[in-house]
């Protein structure tokens, strides 16, 4: 119930934005309809962090680098062994998926039983290392990654919608319907399948989860297998429309806002996951909007409080905290 209230409110709230910004050029329509875009990758990128939570307590730092090793595998698979582009989907999935597994094999299944801020750690220091990696095999040299789908078509016609004169292309969209698809994937796993039983149980209680019988190892391997996989695909949607592939962009550029969204819909919600990483969409770009649309004098708003869009995401996240520590769709700890 209150997930469809909290839903209910953020979509009120987006028809208000619209309505007051109707038929004005310069009104903040346009910006909603790009936190919308852009925030259902900031939830597919809070989804794998929920996940992670959810099975183990421990916030996944890596996240963000799955993503990048994934755009970094699909470039190799198409630039240099010349796969066609869904083979090299699966290839670059797959190696993320493997990547995933022997984290969990290698790092984190020996602290299993380690306090969670021990993990904590060793999940940043596996991203730093892997930022360094990237660095070292790939150099610091902006790489160009294509979509799934172009921006035009053969005949120069643009791809895609137009939302209130903002062009949205199809990778955006293949973005926001990916969220929604695997929002509702993991929702009816947790609630519905024994697995998903399984997964919430051992992050409870390990111990009595192996007195009857279920192995916590292959929990582990499981959750960790999944969120490197929504990392995968975060990362394959993302770098395409954003701009250069570089080392370490994905944590750079979205695990922040993810991380602020999945804390913002509340850790042990993937509903939350969703409506948290839309509502950063939607807060990022509407102070962008404000920013160059406001003065204080005859200076923007922009020139007078630089990165006015991070220090928004701030407020909302210490204002939500402070009203519901838990998030606005989680639960008590």
């Amino acid at each position: 119930m209150r997930t469809a209230v909290v839903t209910a409110i953020l979509f009120v709230i987006v028809a208000i934005v619209l309505a007051i910004g109707a038929g004005e050029q310069t009104g903040p329509n346009r910006f909603v309809v790009l936190g919308v875009v852009n925030g259902a990758v900031f939830g597919l990128m809070a989804l794998g962090l929920v996940l992670v939570y959810k099975g183990t307590r421990v916030f996944n730092f890596m996240q963000g680098e799955f993503g990048t090793f994934g755009a970094y595998l699909l470039f190799i698979a198409i630039e240099d062994i010349n796969m066609a582009y869904g083979f090299g989907i699966v290839f670059a999935l797959a190696g993320v998926v493997v990547a995933g597994l022997m984290v969990e094999r290698v790092i984190i299944r020996p602290l299993i039983n380690s306090p969670r801020i021990t993990v904590l750690v060793a999940t940043i220091a596996i991203a730093l290392l892997a930022v360094g990696i990237q660095i070292l095999v790939f150099r610091i040299d902006p790489k160009a990654l294509s979509p799934i789908m172009q921006t035009v078509d053969a005949a120069g016609v643009p791809q895609g919608l137009t939302v209130f004169e903002l062009p949205i292309e199809p990778q955006r969209l293949i973005a926001v319907a990916t969220l929604l698809s695997f929002g509702i994937l993991l929702g009816w796993f947790f609630s519905r399948t024994d697995l998903g039983l399984a997964v919430l149980a051992t992050s409870q209680d390990a111990f009595a989860t192996r007195v009857v019988g279920i192995g916590v190892e292959r929990m582990s391997r499981f959750i960790w297998g999944s969120a490197a996989l929504l990392g995968g695909i975060a990362g394959l949607l993302y770098i395409p429309v954003a701009g250069a592939l570089l080392p370490g962009v994905m944590s750079s550029n979205i695990l922040i806002p993810a991380f602020t969204g999945a804390v913002i819909g509340g850790m042990t919600s993937l509903p939350g996951a969703f409506v948290g990483g839309v509502t950063i969409g939607l807060v990022q770009a509407l102070s962008l909007w404000a920013a160059g649309h406001y003065f204080i004098g005859e200076r923007a708003l922009a020139e007078v409080i630089p990165g006015a869009e991070q220090l928004s995401i701030l407020a909302v996240l210490l204002l939500v905290l402070l009203a519901r520590p838990q998030g606005l769709l989680g639960t008590e700890a």
